[in-house]
């Protein structure tokens, strides 16, 4: 298979030949010169150039919802850091708090995100939960009960992540890496809790 990057000769392609064709005969790269008139026009519209190829609206409004559950997972484990009790829940309390700043971290990156493709992060605490995949909870009275609703959140989150990862695929690869390096902390915290409430329960989970 040619490699793109040089041309016949194995030099690689000079400017204005950059808009040559891969073997199927589709161009790999636009011309340069393409590239800085594209640039230069809609500047209102920041990183979003002319070549994202999904619905900015629709991306800024799933992203909304990321934003959302991020927000209600923070919510969740500081609340359970600090209503954790008994012998042994310092362990856990320490587990939670740091699961909560790891969640914060991940909030700051969504929102980043919706403001570099032109929109307002929404973190109005109206409709927050119903705007997030994963529920607040806060039902939980015993150290394994709020094991068990970090656990559950975690592993919604992961199944929504999982397919918004496949929605934007190559469509928008700037969210679709964010948020699979968010998945990859999600799926430690789930496992995390997993081992946490082996551990209080002194038995695995059915898998």
């Amino acid at each position: 298979m040619d490699n793109p990057r040089t041309d016949e000769r194995g030099a690689a392609p000079s400017p204005s030949n950059r808009g040559g064709t891969n073997g199927n005969g589709q161009p790999f790269l636009s011309d340069v010169q393409t590239l800085r008139e594209r640039a230069r026009q809609h500047l209102g519209e920041g990183a979003v150039t002319p070549s994202y190829s999904t619905d900015v609206h629709r991306s800024i409004e799933i992203l909304q919802a990321v934003l959302a559950t991020e927000i209600v997972c923070v919510l969740r484990y500081t609340m359970h850091a600090v209503a954790a009790t008994g012998i042994s829940s310092q362990g856990v309390k320490a587990e939670f708090a740091e699961h909560a700043k790891e969640e914060q971290e991940h909030v700051w990156q969504v929102a980043e995100r919706i403001n570099q493709l032109g929109g307002k992060p929404d973190m109005n605490p109206e409709g927050l939960a119903t705007r997030s995949a994963s529920q607040y909870g806060g039902e939980a009275d015993t150290l394994v009960e709020m094991i068990k609703e970090n656990l559950i959140a975690e592993r919604i989150a992961i199944e929504h992540y999982r397919e918004l990862i496949r929605f934007f695929g190559d469509r928008d690869p700037g969210t679709r890496v964010m948020l699979e390096r968010i998945l990859l902390v999600e799926e430690e915290h789930a496992n995390d809790m997993h081992d946490l409430l082996i551990s209080h329960e002194g038995k695995a989970l059915e898998r």
